[in-house]
């Protein structure tokens, strides 16, 4: 028993230690931001309610039915339905019935109202298409951000590895006389910086991570990080094209102008629905009903022993008084449930029309507010394609930018590493001081950082561009 709970015990620390220890690409942080982000979330909850607003629609065309029962019960004095005389008494009473209806035409508003919600339904599928764009952009930003951050971190810690060796070298030569105390006092104060710098640039590591994270929907901030590997610059063929042939493909391929036009639709759309409201409205009705009583039913008469006779009327002319028996009702007991539902049934049936005459301008108005807003939506969808035409402007030549600025930092850390190097050869036969070496050291590392940060910043300009141009957010290459 011991040994068992031994097994057990190790194999979750084993299973904590591998969740512990995962490391996540840049795939699968875009498809579980694609799978688990609150925005994409909620708009597909956006999705869902236009599949029930169509729902909705299609209910238009069926009939509604309802049914309804009442058993009640009626004490004091009420009327006996069975003898029609006021009497204190205790009745019971039963009634149901069914009704039925639907709407033979009201102006063509149920068709156009499924209309309606399937072009809403297109609206809310677009839209979760370019949500889900601008998050597996956004979430691959912050993953070459944590990237950059980590790479940044290495060149400082190789940097430093250099300035180890140095310091070392240099308090050789200072205890040997052959430099003075000063280089090694500014050796000592590179180490120092390096040092600070290095923490600043773990700090910024967990806080782009952190970032990252919360795009996911990752709570467990302490146990994530990213697969750490190096993104090569490739696939940049997109921008070969021109930059108005990268907007003629956005207009026809991303969702803003997409959006933007089914917006358009949809206004039209209610000014079709308002204007329906000025045509008659036919419906058609069933119903059926039935009735049970409690009280007995009239089974036989008996005359009145207290008054035999009652007199009915006068005969014209002989003045001669008319009467007939005076009966009493017998009751019995009612008849059964059943039978007492057949007997009192009845339906009825038929058409019901309404014409508008005037209801205080109110259709008339509600037509010109949807108007005005179809005109709101031409003039969103000028701007969408304006803002896209712009969009796609400045993202292009920010790519064409980016490019041409990494290739001068490459230039420009290759050149300071041949110097740094040389420097570094001065500095070890006592041909420069300190200062100096340390002054080439910080410009060969700016250098690299900078090499690293026009990487990462055109691979991620270029990935908006290709965006642009229709290629899918999971066929990008990176």
């Amino acid at each position: 028993m011991k040994n068992f709970s031994l097994i057990a015990i190790l194999l979750l620390f084993c299973s904590q230690l591998s969740a512990q220890q995962k490391e996540w690409t840049l795939e699968e942080c875009v498809n579980y931001a694609l799978e688990n982000n609150i925005q994409v979330k909620q708009t597909e909850l956006d999705v869902e309610l236009s599949e029930i607003e169509k729902r909705d629609a299609l209910g238009n065309f069926i009939p509604s039915i309802n049914a309804q029962a009442s058993n009640a019960w009626n004490t004091g004095l009420t009327q006996n339905v069975t003898t029609g005389i006021l009497q204190n008494q205790t009745v019971r009473n039963f009634s149901a019935g069914v009704s039925a209806g639907i709407t033979v035409f009201d102006g063509l508003r149920n068709f156009k109202q499924l209309q309606r919600a399937r072009i809403s339904r297109l609206s809310s599928e677009y839209s979760l298409d370019k949500m889900k764009d601008d998050i597996a952009l956004f979430v691959a930003d912050s993953y070459l951000q944590v990237l950059f951050n980590k790479q940044n971190l290495e060149v400082l810690r190789a940097q430093n590895q250099i300035t180890q060796e140095q310091l070392g070298r240099t308090q050789d030569l200072v205890d040997a006389g052959v430099l003075p105390q000063g280089d090694l006092l500014e050796i000592q104060a590179t180490m120092a910086d390096e040092k600070q710098r290095m923490i600043i640039a773990q700090n910024q590591i967990q806080i782009s991570l952190i970032s990252l994270a919360q795009t996911l929907g990752i709570q467990d901030y302490q146990n994530f990080d990213i697969v750490e590997r190096d993104y090569n610059i490739l696939g940049n063929e997109i921008l070969d094209n021109t930059v108005y042939e990268v907007i003629e493909r956005a207009k026809e391929e991303r969702s803003e102008i997409i959006i933007a036009e089914t917006n358009k639709e949809l206004a039209e759309m209610d000014v079709e629905l308002a204007k329906g409201a000025y045509l008659p409205t036919l419906g058609a009705f069933f119903n059926y009903n039935t009735r049970e009583t409690g009280q007995g039913r009239i089974t036989g008469a008996v005359l009145d022993p207290d008054e035999p006779s009652r007199q009915i009327g006068v005969v014209q002319g002989t003045e001669e008084i008319v009467v007939a028996p005076n009966t009493i009702p017998t009751l019995g007991s009612p008849l059964p449930f059943i039978d007492q539902l057949y007997r009192n049934d009845g339906i009825s049936y038929g058409f019901q029309l309404s014409v508008p005459i005037l209801n205080g301008f109110a259709t008339r108005n509600q037509v010109r507010r949807n108007q005005i807003n179809v005109k709101r939506a031409e003039y969103q969808l000028e701007q969408a394609e304006l803002d896209l035409e712009a969009n796609v402007y400045q993202a292009y030549t920010d790519a064409n930018g980016a490019f041409e600025a990494y290739e001068a930092a490459v230039v420009a850390a290759n050149a300071q590493e041949k110097a740094f190097e040389y420097a570094t050869d001065r500095y070890d036969v006592g041909l420069t001081n300190a200062f100096d070496f340390s002054q080439a050291k910080i410009r060969y590392e700016n250098t690299q950082r900078e090499a690293l940060r026009a990487k990462y910043d055109y691979i991620f300009k270029l990935k908006v561009v290709e965006l642009y141009f229709g290629i899918p957010v999971r066929d990008l290459k990176f």
